[in-house]
């Protein structure tokens, strides 16, 4: 049950970054699944594509957290790019070798951006949004070993 979330704002906010971070994170796995080449395109082709998949999805969980809290979710694109904390991607091509380094960085700011939101969730001993953001830290966690495994 969530205790003293009518008292602030501050959760459907830091969610907001969260949100615009995997939403930007979803749009440059997408791009890396358009533009990956080399031995391993196959692959990783298939594995941007569970990837982007799954953050698409993600975000709408985000979102309608948000709403649950009683605001409003970011639902456009200067929203969400004020309040992501990724860098802008690369605008000339990058190897697959790139690729993968640079998705393991955002991925990294992700979980950054997801722990940020958990210590608010928890100093609000809102259990529902702090599970809710376990189970995307679970998820980064796992994408991360994946992609590090590439790298290796």
């Amino acid at each position: 049950m969530t205790k003293k979330s009518n008292h602030s704002n501050d959760l459907p906010k830091s969610l907001g970054v969260v949100l615009a971070d995997t939403y930007a994170l979803a749009v440059k796995t997408h791009g890396c699944h358009w533009n990956v080449e080399g031995m391993n395109f196959s692959d990783l082709h298939a594995l941007f594509d569970g990837q982007y998949t799954a953050l698409f999805a993600a975000a709408d969980v985000i979102a309608e957290r948000i709403r649950a809290l009683g605001q409003y979710a970011p639902n456009d694109m200067a929203q969400l790019l004020a309040l992501s904390t990724l860098p802008e991607s690369s605008s000339k091509p990058l190897t697959a070798k790139a690729m993968l380094a640079d998705l393991v960085k955002a991925h990294e700011t992700v979980v950054a951006s997801i722990e940020a939101a958990r210590a608010v969730a928890t100093a609000l001993e809102d259990a529902v949004t702090d599970d809710l953001l376990i189970q995307r830290r679970t998820e980064h966690d796992k994408t991360l070993w994946m992609l590090r495994a590439y790298l290796a």
